[in-house]
């Protein structure tokens, strides 16, 4: 019930915007021909950009449930209204210059989205998704009659404005059968409304192999870009110029939202590639505003552009393993950055506005056959698994596969490793600043978007996704690096730092080299490639130092940049091929120094696997012999002891220090162990614990003679309280074979009091040290929460509370409680049905005398019991 409220509230957030948005452009489109517009462009750019806002937010909260068709109609209308909007502000603010310049502006963008939302409409129909198509087409053809206005003022504005009402009308259309869905139970639902079935198609889609949502936004953000120059090619257009930079860099920053959910998605490579589309389209803006300080056109770098295409080439060739198609799309940007390095005006040059042209095309192509095979069922061939069916014939490539594909070396993490854009950015930002620019006019040459966009910005993104994945030498290498090269490609190739040299820029490189000395120490324990990766950036930084005091030697920064790209070339090809093939055909290298002696590298804790029955057996016999194992669950890792060993039982107690209100709690492998004592518990406690487990539900039950059954003695004052104990059966089959083996256990989470969960094996050696006996490893958790605690101590009165609500939603709880509640109270009607019935209807007849409907009392035990569970408190109290 909570998850179909939160997809309401997304999907109405979505539609009531884009309905929101079409009321104002249809407002302005009426009064387009006044000399006092009813709406006042800036305003109307402020409005526009705060519901494009609000359109990105109910497109990504939806693309986290694969709704494939309502993200991409989303997201691509917010691009669309965020840099309509700013263009208007633009307008507003006297920055473009009568109507010339704002068809100018606005003309490259509009053919964009004319043909990217009848891309989504057209395939809206034929998935008969008929609100959305409906509104994909409308607006569509919104911005092509106002593209047909702009040239032909005889055209009118009506057509631009019944479009956008058409859209009002679809969202009132949607809202009142919301509304009346809700109003009347469930009951009424009119067309198109109804969200069951769009839930169904998700849940069917999301059980499926994981899917870029997202891949769609960045084609049609492709095609955005490449329309801003190939308009100008082709004549739309009249000039390049800074009314156009809102569309350019508004795709730059949604293409890097692309490349994050990319990478939640699990798409290494289409996030790699993503992430290089996007320092194009931030090269392309600022080309553009450049013109505001200068009337010549700026210079771009021969060296850094050629390797650009070397990166999109080995990308390519990787890409063509999971499709044909995918592949000889990336030629396109191939062929682009050779054109561009081939031009010395880069983007104002028409052979990469031929090629803009031709990425236009093959765009609207690409975003056509991924939107319609997300949810068709008869697929548009791409050439998928034809390189695979190849390679599966070789020896010496093997494809790796499987579930440990992204597994994070530590943490709870949903996200693929960005090593691969990482070390790709590296190269970029080192061979940009070869390239010797006049100290005079630093900006005439396109340095700035290559180093701070690509060795910065995405840098920083790499860091946070490699920190997420528990990798911290790594994250920490990738922030500091991407600090540096914002801060040098500002101050050196933004106007900043000029001519003058001064102990002040000294005194912060200085800085930055004593912080990559620690990384460069930490890197001898990490790989030889690393230690190197990392130790020639401390030769840039370095040349850096040299620079500032005025004592660089001829040559020597060029040659430390050159070999700085190529040994973050080589990473980026060892990453692009251990994430792809089995084996070391890149190696990344063994540790230089490896701890040893003085107790460092030596344990007496044993890592098992959790897939083999044989390491479960052996993690049996070790608690059996007394000893505290840290094992993987349903929720996240717990440190274990066997209940009939008390002095595990304690160790395990005194390993984590817990605190009194902290108890240990008690696990079981079935009801089962649990039957003898079954006349003990209270009858309804003991069908909700039947319907409850296995889950990630611990329940707070009374302390009675039932805990002397399990055998724990004098382990029992570790478990649990004097008056309650939490039990759980746990919904992991490894997690209750062992139970089995071993008997019920006593459990507490696999760290030290007060500290996060333990969501990976490798953390609760690294929490808890030699004091663990043994780990079974089995990888992340596949959560990073822990379980819903219930106290059901009061169960038998009707009143529950919460002491913690975890994994598990607490309406779910409720809804179990509530059928095992019917279902007592329906034997107990099945067992007087006479005697029920005859003074239920007494009690109605004495209702209808006094005008009053009153309940009956199963009714109203029914409801008491009901109306406590929802006024229990949130935290629950003290066990």
């Amino acid at each position: 019930m909570a998850e179909g409220r939160v997809q309401s509230l997304h999907y109405s957030i979505g539609l009531l915007g884009i309905a929101s948005g079409s009321l104002l452009l249809a407002v302005h489109s009426y009064s387009f021909t006044s000399p006092v517009p009813l709406i006042p462009s800036t305003a109307l750019g402020v409005l526009l950009f705060v519901i494009s806002a609000l359109l990105a937010y109910a497109g990504v909260q939806k693309s986290l449930r694969s709704a494939s068709l309502f993200v991409s109609l989303c997201l691509t209308i917010s691009v669309l209204w965020c840099s309509y909007g700013v263009i208007h502000i633009l307008a507003g603010q006297g920055v473009l210059n009568g109507t010339g310049d704002f068809r100018n502006a606005v003309v490259p963008g509009l053919a964009t989205f004319t043909l990217g939302l009848l891309i989504i409409g057209v395939v809206g129909f034929l998935q008969r998704e008929l609100i959305l198509a409906m509104v994909a087409s409308c607006i569509s053809l919104a911005c092509a009659h106002e593209i047909a206005m702009l040239y032909n003022t005889a055209f009118g504005s009506s057509a631009v404005a019944c479009n956008y009402m058409i859209v009002c009308f679809l969202g009132g259309y949607f809202a009142m059968g919301r509304g009346l869905y809700f109003l009347s139970k469930k009951k009424i639902t009119l067309p198109g409304t109804d969200l069951g079935k769009s839930k169904t198609n998700e849940q069917v889609q999301a059980n499926g192999a994981n899917t870029n949502d997202l891949a769609v936004i960045g084609l049609i953000l492709n095609m955005l870009s490449a329309s801003v120059f190939g308009c100008r090619l082709l004549g739309v257009t009249s000039k390049l110029f800074v009314g156009q930079v809102p569309w350019l860099w508004a795709a730059g920053i949604y293409q890097i939202g692309v490349c994050i959910f990319s990478y939640r998605a699990l798409d290494t490579l289409a996030a790699t590639f993503f992430g290089f589309t996007s320092v194009l389209k931030f090269a392309g803006g600022y080309s553009l505003l450049y013109r505001i300080w200068q009337q010549d056109e700026p210079v771009f770098p021969v060296p850094f552009l050629v390797v650009f295409a070397i990166l999109f080439a080995v990308l390519a060739l990787f890409i063509t393993i999971k499709s044909l198609v995918d592949g000889l799309y990336l030629l396109f940007y191939v062929a682009y950055c050779i054109a561009l390095a081939c031009r010395r005006h880069g983007f104002f040059e028409g052979g990469p506005q031929g090629v803009d042209v031709a990425i236009f095309v093959a765009s609207a192509l690409m975003a056509l056959i991924y939107q319609y095979n997300m949810k068709a069922s008869a697929k548009i061939p791409t050439g998928e698994g034809t390189v695979k069916a190849l390679l599966s014939h070789s020896s010496h490539l093997k494809l790796h596969e499987g579930k440990d594909l992204h597994a994070p070396y530590l943490g709870y993490s949903k996200y693929a490793d960005a090593e691969v854009l990482g070390f790709a950015c590296s190269v970029l930002a080192s061979f940009a600043i070869t390239m010797t620019v006049d100290p005079r006019a630093p900006l005439a040459t396109v340095v700035i978007p290559w180093v701070v966009v690509a060795g910065g910005i995405l840098k920083l993104l790499c860091g946070s996704v490699a920190f997420a994945r528990g990798k911290t030498l790594e994250s920490s290498a990738f922030i500091l690096y991407g600090v540096m090269w914002i801060i040098w490609g500002l101050t050196r190739y933004g106007g900043l730092y000029g001519t003058s040299r001064g102990f002040q820029v000294a005194v912060g490189i200085i800085t930055l080299m004593l912080f990559n000395c620690f990384i460069v120490f930490c890197t001898l324990f990490l790989s030889i490639s690393w230690f190197i990766y990392s130790l020639t950036f401390l030769l840039i930084l370095i040349s850096f130092l040299l620079d500032a005091v005025n004592a660089m030697p001829a040559g020597y920064d060029i040659a430390v940049t050159i070999i700085f790209g190529l040994a973050s070339f080589y990473c980026f090809l060892s990453s692009l091929f251990n994430s792809t093939f089995e084996g070391s055909h890149f190696p990344l290298g063994r540790p230089i120094v490896k701890l040893s002696g003085v107790g460092g590298g030596s344990t007496k804790c044993l890592h098992l696997s959790a897939r083999k029955a044989s390491s479960v057996k052996q993690i049996a016999e070790i608690m059996k012999n007394g000893g505290a194992c840290g094992i993987p669950t349903d929720t996240v890792y717990v440190l274990v002891a066997a209940c009939n060993r008390p002095d595990a039982v304690e160790k395990a107690y005194k390993t984590k220090r817990q605190a009194q209100d902290r108890p240990m709690s008690l696990w079981i492998s079935s009801l089962k162990q649990l039957e003898p004592t079954k006349h003990l518990f209270n009858p309804i406690l003991w069908d909700f614990m039947a319907a409850a487990w296995p889950s990630p539900i611990s329940l707070v039950v009374p302390r009675g003679e039932w805990v002397d059954f399990l055998g724990m003695k004098d382990s029992a004052k570790y478990v649990g309280t004097s008056q309650s104990i939490a039990i759980r059966i746990p919904d992991c089959s490894v997690t209750t074979h062992l139970i089995d083996l071993v008997g019920p256990i006593a459990v507490t989470s696999a760290n030290p009091t007060g500290e996060a969960d333990t969501t990976h094996h490798n953390q609760v050696y690294a929490k808890l040290g030699d004091k663990v006996d043994a780990v079974l490893c089995n990888g992340p958790s596949p959560e990073n929460i822990a379980s819903t605690v219930v106290d059901c101590t009061k169960i038998e009165s009707g009143n529950i509370g919460f002491f913690r609500v975890g994994i598990v939603p607490k309406s779910q709880v409720l809804q179990i409680l509530e059928q095992v509640q019917r279902k007592h109270m329906q034997g107990h009607t099945n067992g007087s049905i006479a005697m029920a019935g005859q003074k239920k209807q007494q009690h109605l007849s004495h209702a209808i005398s006094n005008g009053i409907h009153a309940a009956s009392p199963e009714e109203s035990a029914l409801t008491s019991f009901t109306n406590g569970a929802f006024s229990a408190d949130e935290e629950g109290g003290n066990l």
